[in-house]
């Protein structure tokens, strides 16, 4: 395990080593070179998994840029990056083997949302295309639209292998029976968290203010205006906001049902009426329709919550938060009862962790900010009306309340079920990744060249 996350490490790290394009130059011919032991190497093809080629000049990439984030490299050699490389590939080959396609579109999305983010943290295009040691911005996105893809196939196809992979609570039992007792997982401090959010109420003239500019917008484009640059201003959605409002979806997409429903009652060209969703108002316009599939574009507005009406909402919680302390009703009741946020309110308020999907945050774990909320309470205290805000920049009041708190301790089957059902499953998918691993290998051409022939390999490459 210790070598897989090291290997996993530097495939994160390295994020420009596994797109190697498909059509690499036949092994052997010079492209580059590099430097090996003092000795000079001309870079050529050092292993071919089915369409895909690894060179050389890879895993130099790959050393460069583990050393440049500050990482060692003392005990990862090069068979093994050489091993993890030739993994990616042979995800890839297989995906489209088996037909899994990876949209242009779709990876242009994903690509803006990488450079925004990466762009976010260094300050500037230059500072990003100078820390990844690319010679222009063209080069930067080229380089990294073929990791995506590269990355896409890899992730569908995994996720291909281990869709139908279930577990049984007696394999999970025996799962844990054979952990040695020195060996049992030490889980950290958590807490179980519940929130009562109280959303201040929105005026039918903000509300109009919005539809009537969103019926702007619409005859604006009707008329030949740009959708997607209409979306660039003035959308107030972060995560499409970069990418003119595009979005691709089919019937099992977890969308909102009221963006679904009337994403798929458009024709193409279409453009819908305002329509009002949890997150505010929208509209859609249908690019394409393909098969089950749509891809589309939308602009979110959201009504403008005046200084009354914040002032109202927090007396609100101030008055729910008041009952709860004198005993009058319970935390749970009043979150099921008072509460505006749907995903909460029917099971008491409860937060569910995302991470991992049950009731129980880490403390080390724990967003920041969350935990700076939640650190001086104490257990069923409820805490003063927060101020809270979106990614869409809409504003609430919560009320939060430490339901249980858990102790380090070591993994307790009947305490932690959930969690050691998690790494059990997690055993079970490895298991089958590495069977189909194994059955892929000896049915796709695979050459390694010169010395990575005498490497010894986790998969059996060399076909022994």
């Amino acid at each position: 395990m210790k070598f897989i996350n090291k290997v996993l490490t530097v495939v994160c790290v390295c994020m420009f080593v596994s797109a190697t394009a498909q059509e690499d130059p036949p092994a052997d011919v010079a492209s580059t070179t590099s430097y090996q032991g003092g000795k000079k190497k001309i870079d050529g093809v050092i292993a071919t998994v089915g369409d895909y080629n690894v060179l050389e000049s890879d895993i130099d990439k790959a050393y460069l840029e583990i050393t440049s984030q500050g990482s060692s490299i003392a005990d990862i050699t090069r068979c093994q990056v050489l091993g993890r490389l030739m993994e990616d590939k042979l995800y890839a080959h297989q995906a489209i083997q088996d037909s899994i396609i990876v949209g242009d579109d779709q990876v242009r999305e994903k690509l803006n949302k990488q450079v925004d983010y990466m762009v976010q943290q260094l300050g500037s295009m230059e500072k990003v295309v100078e820390y990844f040691k690319k010679e222009s911005e063209e080069d930067f996105r080229a380089d990294l639209s073929e990791i995506i893809r590269m990355n896409s196939l890899t992730e569908q196809m995994q996720d291909k292998i281990i869709e139908r992979v279930e577990i049984t609570p007696e394999e999970v039992r025996t799962f844990f029976k054979k952990i040695p007792k020195e060996d049992l997982p030490v889980f950290g401090a958590e807490m179980e968290v519940s929130q009562i959010i109280i959303e201040p109420k929105v005026s039918d003239e903000e509300r109009q203010k919005v539809i009537n500019q969103l019926k702007t917008f619409k005859k604006e484009i009707e008329e030949g205006a740009s959708f997607f640059s209409k979306a660039v201003l003035y959308t107030q959605d972060p995560g499409t906001k970069s990418n003119g409002g595009y979005y691709k979806m089919n019937r099992r997409t977890p969308f909102l049902k009221e963006f679904k429903d009337v994403a798929f009652s458009l024709d193409e060209g279409e453009i819908s009426e305002p329509f009002e969703t949890d997150f505010g108002y929208h509209i859609i316009m249908v690019e394409k329709i393909r098969g089950q599939e749509v891809e589309l574009r939308h602009i979110l507005l959201t009504p403008k919550v005046t200084t009354e009406a914040l002032t109202e909402a927090r007396e609100e919680a101030l008055l729910i938060k008041k009952t709860i302390d004198e005993g009058t009703i319970s935390f749970e009741d009043a979150a099921r009862q008072m509460s505006d946020e749907k995903e909460t309110k029917a099971n008491g308020g409860v937060l569910i962790n995302p991470r991992t999907m049950d009731t129980r945050f880490e403390l080390t774990k724990m967003d920041p900010k969350l935990y700076s909320q939640l650190v001086n309470l104490k257990d069923r205290e409820v805490s003063m009306p927060i101020m809270d805000e979106d990614q869409s920049g809409k504003k609430r009041y919560k009320l939060l309340t430490v339901i249980n708190r858990y102790d380090e301790h070591v993994a307790d089957y009947s305490k932690d079920y959930i969690k050691i059902k998690n790494l059990a499953l997690k055993e079970k998918q490895i298991s089958e990744i590495g069977k189909w691993s194994d059955e892929k290998i000896k049915e796709t051409y695979i050459k390694i060249n010169g010395e990575y022939r005498n490497c010894e390999f986790t998969n059996n490459w060399l076909k022994k």
